[in-house]
């Protein structure tokens, strides 16, 4: 379970960082902003937040933020209750009437579930860079693993699992369970067909078009980029190079294909960035295209919207 100390420290910055730091209105929209790390994510280590610069500027222009932690490897539903832990004592410790939620990568997966089980609490969903149709990536690793057997795909996920823990402990929250195998099998392309199927709201029904605007009166968008390498100088350039050759050439932002991001509104899928630009990592080392503005301006978009 997510540290409820974590929590509160994330919550009491999101409530006085407007006060404090805001210097305009420009994202202040109506609702406060709920966020769900990606896979191998966290929520912040020392100095680094997962959402590098990204939660400080939307406070910066009026908008209360507040971040969440899951665990770094599992799947994605037991990812989705550690979210809906963490909303609950959101709900619980701001009083506002609804959320804003936003999920990076497999984020994307919680932020839906927590839409379609209390829509009533819920303004908005906007996926960034998420897996909302599977990846090849997970489809590849996991064949790989059926060919290595039960001992190497075991010692496989002890070692991913160890990294975990340690993200894990790094963050503050060591209690988080860690499972890189349940966390594999989530995100192919199968499991999420399946994962669609049961929360099927913004999933467009065509394979590269848009899904409803709304449903259950929340708002729906997404957007994402398909570009690999960005930065030479970027050590998370080394990792999408080499997970790109999954997509046998098509468009893909390393770990995603350009269309499988698709939710909802498709506000771009063509941003020059890939997977972790999205984010602005690692620690804002990326290539020329900033994705800060990109949060910015949706927390006008909603803001605009009444959201």
């Amino acid at each position: 379970m997510t540290s409820l100390k974590t929590l509160v420290i994330a919550s009491a910055v999101a409530l006085t960082g407007v006060s404090a730091q805001a210097t305009g209105t420009y994202a202040a929209t109506k609702y406060p902003f709920v966020m769900a790390h990606g896979a191998a994510g966290f929520d912040k280590i020392g100095p680094v937040d997962y959402w590098y610069g990204i939660t400080t500027d939307l406070r910066n222009n009026g908008a209360t933020v507040y971040t969440t932690s899951m665990s770094a490897m599992n799947s994605t539903d037991v990812r989705n209750e550690q979210f809906l832990n963490d909303f609950k004592q959101i709900m619980a410790i701001s009083g506002a009437a609804k959320y804003n939620l936003m999920g990076h990568s497999h984020g994307a997966h919680s932020v839906r579930y927590v839409a379609a089980i209390m829509p009533d609490k819920v303004a908005s969903v906007t996926t960034v860079d998420g897996v909302n149709a599977g990846t090849p990536v997970a489809d590849v690793v996991a064949g790989l693993l059926d060919i290595v057997g039960p001992v190497g795909t075991a010692a496989v996920a002890a070692l991913v699992n160890g990294l975990g823990q340690i993200e894990a402990y790094l963050s503050g929250n060591p209690s988080l369970p860690q499972d890189a195998q349940a966390m594999l099998n989530s995100l192919t392309t199968p499991a999420v067909a399946a994962y669609n199927q049961k929360y099927p709201a913004g999933v467009p029904t065509t394979a590269c078009g848009q899904g409803a605007a709304v449903v259950n009166g929340v708002r729906y968008y997404s957007w994402g980029g398909s570009t690999v390498l960005t930065n030479p100088l970027d050590p998370l350039d080394l990792f999408v190079g080499a997970t790109s050759v999954a997509f046998l050439g098509a468009p893909n932002d390393g770990l995603v294909g350009k269309c499988a991001q698709h939710l909802g509104t498709v506000i771009r899928d063509d941003y020059n960035m890939n997977h972790f630009d999205a984010v602005n990592q690692a620690i804002g080392i990326r290539g020329f295209f900033d994705p800060v503005p990109l949060y910015r301006q949706h927390a006008n978009r909603l803001k605009l919207a009444g959201a």
